[in-house]
């Protein structure tokens, strides 16, 4: 499975886009606000689109200003070119000010032949920049401001003005569609860059909170199996400490070598098997770039508890001083992995309780379960009277743990002190 957050963006040539889109790929070096700097790109477009616009007012005053076609008054003779350069220079900033520059060609287009080609390329732009909310009204304002002057000075040399305001307004329409079309194909370029970064973040959050429940899952299984381990070699350890201290009082005998060597024996053993199964755990936690599902491998591979080594749990807890009275199902071995480690470590962990909260006391373990109906754990023990606290440490997150695994199978879980006894009880349901 590859982690594609982590993967390196692939290479922009960022010259080669507008200023919006190269700003939308590199957005670590976004600007605060405002229009997008222009990249190389934009400013051959620019220049472009000046050249172009001062050759076409160029050809109109040759051809039409200069042997005074329409018979125009002095004041608009001298007002056309003016208007013409005006309106060449505002594509330098159509970008920045797409409404003005909009507006401007509108009064232009009433009045002046030489700003023509500027007025179409304003216009686009207005498209592009503000869409046909602004370029459809000013355009159509555009057409309404130059029918004084189709009206007056064209007659005399083209007829009647209607042909041409259909021509007009057909290239107009023709300019503002290709604004927005192209505005169209930008929009949608920069909304599958947003989705792809928020689907690359949303990655990026799902695989660190698998990591983290695979995690947690983990740490509910080091405090499952060390704290049993741990609590059966403090009450091995602390019998012999007892058997020592009253030797040494001279109220008891002292222990002979074989009871020493069986208290150590078990020492031993349990150590041992607490420190393989801690190093198992510690070999996924160390594997930090793994991906979940590599985790999850791991996981399986390493052996896990079912319910037929319940048994030998119950007898473990009897050799290391336990009164414990066994009720246990034989036919839960046809449950799912999952659901018979979840019963294991709930008997596991009421029998580790049992030994560091209430040490002597003689405890009832109950497991049945019927196909169709429901698993049913308990775990009970006398409240010793007098004892607040344990003299076994312990992590503190055992039942919320359990609490955690009971309710992934969608069951529930509950602990009461009832008449003095204290009960762990989770239901489980059966799975069809």
């Amino acid at each position: 499975m590859v982690d594609t957050a982590r993967l390196p963006a692939p290479p922009v040539d960022r010259w080669m886009l507008p200023g919006e889109l190269a700003r939308a790929a590199d957005p670590d070096h976004r600007p605060s606000g405002g229009s997008a700097r222009r990249t190389p790109r934009d400013w051959g477009v620019d220049l472009v689109m000046f050249l172009v616009a001062v050759l076409v007012g160029a050809s109109e005053h040759t051809l039409v200003m200069l042997p005074d076609m329409f018979g125009l008054p002095t004041w608009l003779r001298i007002v056309d070119p003016l208007l013409g350069a005006v309106a060449c220079l505002a594509l330098w900033w159509r970008r920045r000010f797409p409404v003005a520059t909009g507006i401007l060609a509108a009064v232009a287009a009433s009045m002046s032949n030489t700003a023509t080609g500027a007025v179409f390329l304003l216009l686009f732009s207005l498209a592009l920049h503000r869409g046909w909310k602004y370029a459809v009204p000013i355009s159509f304002g555009m057409v309404l401001l130059g029918l004084p002057y189709m009206a007056t000075y064209f007659p005399p040399v083209f007829g009647p003005p209607a042909p041409w305001i259909i021509v007009i307004l057909l290239g107009t329409a023709l300019v503002v569609t290709a604004g927005l079309g192209v505005r169209a194909r930008r929009q949608l370029v920069l909304a599958l860059r947003l989705r792809a970064d928020a689907e690359r973040r949303e990655h990026a959050r799902q695989l660190e909170e698998s990591r983290h429940a695979e995690r947690q899952r983990i740490a509910r299984e080091m405090h499952d199996v060390l704290a049993h381990r741990i609590s059966l070699l403090s009450v091995h350890a602390g019998a012999l400490e007892y058997r020592t201290a009253m030797a040494e009082s001279g109220t008891a005998p002292p222990p002979t070598a074989a009871e020493v060597h069986s208290a150590v024996s078990v020492v031993r053993s349990n150590a041992n098997q607490a420190l393989e199964e801690l190093r198992e755990v510690l070999h996924l936690l160390r594997h930090e770039d793994a991906t979940a599902d590599v985790e999850r491998e791991e996981i399986r591979a390493a052996p896990q508890p079912t319910t037929d080594r319940l048994p030998a749990l119950v007898d473990e807890a009897r050799r290391s001083g336990q009164q414990v009275h066994a009720d246990l199902a034989d036919h839960l071995t046809a449950l799912r992995p999952q659901l018979q480690r979840t019963v294991y470590r709930m008997v596991q962990e009421g029998l580790t309780n049992a030994r560091k909260h209430a040490p002597g006391a003689a405890v009832d373990v109950l497991v049945r379960g019927e196909p169709g109906g429901e698993v049913v754990v308990e775990v009970g023990n006398p409240v010793p009277v007098g004892v607040t606290t344990s003299e076994i440490p312990g992590a503190g997150s055992g039942l919320t743990g359990l609490a955690e695994r009971v309710a992934l199978h969608g069951g529930e879980l509950t602990r009461e002190i009832t008449d003095g006894r204290f009960r762990l009880r989770a239901s489980l349901p059966w799975p069809q």
